[in-house]
């Protein structure tokens, strides 16, 4: 992995992220002392953000699914159903 001085970088920023965006990573440096990693970003495509409605048509819920349990709740609260 490369590394650049930050003056360097600050020369040549657009040329350096697009680089970086293509998948070549480099270290930025002050005074030979690494400072950060400058790397692509894998940000998701619109496409694949999509979440609600995820699971639509993968199972089904019960008819009975809001009183499931409910005469053992009530059992353990020692109210009579």
């Amino acid at each position: 992995m490369q590394t650049i001085n930050i003056h360097e970088a600050k020369t040549h920023l657009s040329r350096l992220v697009e680089l970086a965006a293509k998948g070549d990573s480099f270290i930025i440096a002050k005074a030979g002392k690494p400072l950060v990693k400058v790397t692509a970003l894998n940000s998701p495509e619109p496409a694949q953000m999509k979440r609600i409605g995820f699971l639509t048509g993968q199972f089904q819920v019960p008819d009975d699914f809001d009183v499931m349990g409910a005469n053992e709740i009530a059992n353990l609260f020692g109210v009579d159903k």
